[in-house]
């Protein structure tokens, strides 16, 4: 307000962001500063005493925390703005932490308003922990010059809680990230800037021999552009049909030089589905590899259609390899990359959703959601260019085009790709032989390594981020006794880039350790995320620590689905998008996941979630990985009723049976003895994670008029 008090709660990134919120202000500001920094930074004492900080110290006796409390009362009483940083110090991990709840003590019983604070951009100057790292890199990053922003909320009243004012305060951050949408330059030109800063350096190897520095990786990818832009003409979208290799990588980042959209199609799913895809892009130009092309006689094809990269960098001419030298290392970037106007909302890539519940959806991802979210995966992983993942993850997911692709290519961060997560000898290898410090994968993937790695092979990896899938604790706690790692679980969606939460190893600094993970939640909100849990039938916003409908908006969050402006709008709610995930956050801002909204049954007019019911099964039979499943079949008397579809592996139903009586679950979750059925796998996607729509069909043939609705477990019964 021009005048009049008003408490202004903000998020705390950096020392500087004191400094900035005055600049930012024509009227004077007093801040609530931790005793212990006023104590520490005794040559600026003078200063803080004329700007009039009230120190405070949770170490403090009660007396000398009312104290303050008082003077902070005083101050507003006095007219001024008061400042509070209620994370209560610094984020060491680049996410707004929990709001502690004392600048509600000092509003009780005033009608002073409160103003949400999101500073943005400091996270990342010299003077922050990133890394938990602090003077050492004064020097070094002083002669850097930052942009920074600060964003002012709208009045909450004085009765808000801390919880609300964070969430504000979230929403904020989005609007940080959104306002940036004008800063980004093409996403070709952004990768040409970060390849030429490393031309030297290692980029990308692979197991089919193939080894790419920076320079030749844009050299690589220059030519096959130019290759390309003979051909194609006026095609929005250009398909890619490679595994997790350098060549895919190749292709990837010359459609970007293009400004072309990538489709990289899916090739583990159904004919009908694969051609869909290539129907629903108009794709006239697909770049693929002969070799690989012939392991899928069954997708349908049209030859007419492909472009053989292996065909295109072999047979470039000597002229051709200068050209393309000269151009990516010297060429302004409008000669290199396509120099069309830049907008943010230019869809980038498109990729199908994994169909686990229906027929695939085209997800349009824009320039900003991707930029964006490598930006975000920056600020909250502690990574070097000395590091190395390890890619094996199928880049037609959201998880392995963002994680295996973009976020190395934009974060200097090498890359060893393997074509098949499922050959686990294999991807141990290329951990080993290339000291791969990180994994990205799906816990189905991760307990194949567990099972044939050893500790030796996985000594030089310290982060391994599961996605895709529940990560259960029982293969967290496998990994931490047989490594010495623990395996952070990832939760995402293709419609949103796909990260939405991740856990993290606990940020360090200034002998502070904060909570990156928490046991029984899924994590923290990516940067620039803000997240409510609404009521699936009232839409009413729950309690911290209630279930509800999640919905979530930020820069991640996909332009809409292709050709489907009614999809679109079914998934969109004021500007929110509905994830159909019912999921719950506590009250230091940590999501918990409980399941897909699809993935609950209404039994009797109660909600009973099929994945709580998998858990119990296999926790207390001491199975693991893809063994059982559970689904669910109309039920004339109840509505539905829940199926368990097991394999050979189990043991025999019965004993299934009796494990989950004998589990604390309400009678009414337990599965009749007639509904477990063995069937010889569980179906699975490209992902390793359950294929949802064919599981319920699988279900569904148990119960038809045409086959005895008797299970294998009644047969032998009877």
């Amino acid at each position: 307000p021009v005048e009049g008090p008003a408490g202004l709660v903000a998020n705390h990134a950096s020392y500087m962001d004191s400094l900035l919120i005055c600049a930012c202000t024509r009227r004077r500001v007093r801040f609530l500063m931790s005793r212990e920094i006023y104590d520490r930074w005794r040559f600026l004492q003078r200063a803080f005493d004329l700007y009039g900080v009230i120190t405070i110290s949770e170490d403090s006796s009660p007396y000398q925390i009312a104290s303050a409390l008082r003077y902070a009362r005083k101050a507003l009483d006095d007219g001024y703005l008061l400042c509070v940083f209620a994370e209560g110090g610094i984020t060491r991990t680049g996410t707004t932490r929990a709001f502690k709840r004392g600048y509600e003590r000092i509003v009780k019983g005033t009608n002073i308003p409160i103003i949400p604070v999101y500073l943005g951009g400091s996270w990342g100057t010299i003077y922050h922990y990133y890394k938990g790292q602090l003077i050492r890199r004064w020097f070094k990053m002083s002669l850097r010059r930052y942009r920074v922003t600060v964003l002012f909320g709208e009045m909450l009243p004085t009765e808000t809680n801390a919880f609300d004012v964070r969430q504000a305060v979230l929403e904020l951050s989005c609007d940080y990230f959104n306002a940036r949408k004008n800063e980004h330059m093409s996403l070709g030109t952004t990768m040409v800037k970060r390849l030429r800063a490393s031309w030297v350096d290692e980029l990308a190897n692979d197991t089919l021999g193939m080894n790419l520095t920076c320079g030749k990786a844009l050299i690589a990818s220059t030519a096959l552009a130019n290759s390309l832009n003979q051909r194609v003409e006026n095609e929005e979208h250009i398909g890619i049909l490679l595994p997790a290799s350098c060549a895919a990588l190749i292709a990837n980042l010359s459609l970007a030089l293009m400004g072309r959209s990538a489709v990289n199609l899916n090739f583990t799913t159904s004919k009908d589905a694969f051609l869909s895809s290539v129907e629903q892009c108009n794709l006239k130009t697909i770049i693929t590899s002969r070799s690989f092309i012939e392991r899928f006689p069954d997708l349908g094809l049209d030859e007419s259609k492909l472009v053989f990269i292996e065909e295109i960098l072999r047979g470039l001419t000597l002229g051709t390899k200068i050209r393309s030298f000269l151009l990516a290392r010297f060429a302004p970037f409008k000669h290199i990359a396509d120099a069309k106007p830049t907008d943010a909302d230019t869809t980038a890539m498109v990729l199908f959703s994994s169909g686990s519940t229906g027929e695939p959806k085209g997800v349009m991802l824009s320039l900003h959601n991707v930029l964006s979210l490598a930006e975000s995966l920056h600020m909250m992983f502690a990574t070097s260019p000395k590091d190395r993942i390890c890619g094996t993850l199928p880049l037609f997911h959201s998880f392995g085009i963002m994680g295996t692709v973009w976020y190395p290519v934009l974060g200097h961060i090498k890359i060893s790709y393997h074509t098949n997560p499922l050959e686990a000898d294999k991807v141990i290898e290329i951990v080993r032989e290339n000291k791969a410090t990180m994994i990205f994968g799906t816990p189905t993937f991760l307990q194949l390594y567990l099972r044939r790695a050893t500790k030796e092979d996985f000594k030089t990896v310290h982060f391994i981020l599961a996605g895709a899938e529940k990560l259960k604790e029982s293969l967290i706690v496998a990994y931490e006794e047989k490594f010495g790692i623990r395996p952070y679980e990832a939760y995402g969606a293709t419609e949103l880039s796909p990260g939405i939460a991740v856990s993290i190893p606990h940020g360090t600094g200034g002998g502070i350790v904060q909570e990156g993970w928490r046991k029984g939640r899924t994590g923290i909100p990516c940067p620039g995320i803000a997240m409510k849990i609404l009521d699936p039938d009232t839409g009413e916003p729950k309690e911290p620590g209630e279930s509800g409908l999640l919905y979530l908006k930020g820069p991640n969050v996909m332009l809409g689905y292709l050709g489907r402006p009614d999809l679109t709008a079914e998934v969109f709610k004021d500007g929110w998008y509905c994830t159909g995930d019912i999921a719950f956050m506590d009250e230091d801002g940590f999501l918990g996941l409980t399941d897909r909204l699809s993935r609950f049954s209404k039994i009797g007019g109660e909600m009973v979630p099929h994945i709580a019911v998998e858990e119990a099964l296999l926790d207390a039979s001491g199975l693991s990985g893809p063994v059982l499943a559970v689904s669910s079949v109309e039920d004339e008397r109840r509505g539905e009723k829940l199926v368990v579809l097991f394999t050979e592996e189990c043991t025999d139903p019965r004993s299934l049976y009796e494990v989950l009586e004998k589990t604390n679950l309400p009678n009414l979750w337990n599965p009749s003895l007639i509904d477990y059925h063995q069937v010889d796998t569980i179906p699975l996607l490209g992902t390793g994670k359950v294929d949802l729509g064919e599981l319920k069909k699988l279900a569904a043939e148990f119960y038809t008029p045409q086959r005895n609705k008797q299970s294998f477990l009644t047969n032998q019964l009877s």
